[in-house]
């Protein structure tokens, strides 16, 4: 009887701990850049918030939205123009990503 229950508790401990593992990689992949991230990821460049399509604020400034963000997705920092828009980028980080890339590359190339 103490083995089945030893057994048991053992079980509903992996599969607690491979939850555990799994929301944490999440977290390590998705999340509001902080000071280091600012100084060794490449920042996106988009200057279009890409769920929004609003500005993006000049950093220290609030757009009509209020402050905007910058997020990590991938190794990369995206720029969103505030912190509502966070929820939305991370139903379809993919979508979202590959938005604010493109108008990137799109202003970039007006420039030249």
């Amino acid at each position: 009887m103490k083995s089945k229950l030893f057994i048991f508790g053992l079980i509903i401990l992996l599969s607690n701990t491979s939850y555990v593992f799994a929301d944490k990689a999440i977290n390590t992949k998705m999340h509001i850049a902080t000071k280091d991230d600012l100084k060794t990821l490449p920042n996106v460049g988009n200057k279009v918030c890409p769920v929004s399509g609003d500005k993006i604020p000049a950093p220290g400034k609030k757009g009509d939205m209020g402050e905007a963000i910058q997020y990590v997705y991938n190794g990369k920092i995206y720029n969103l123009c505030c912190p509502m828009c966070i929820k939305q980028f991370k139903k379809n980080p993919d979508k979202y990503s590959k938005i604010a890339e493109e108008e990137s590359t799109k202003s970039n190339a007006g420039k030249n």
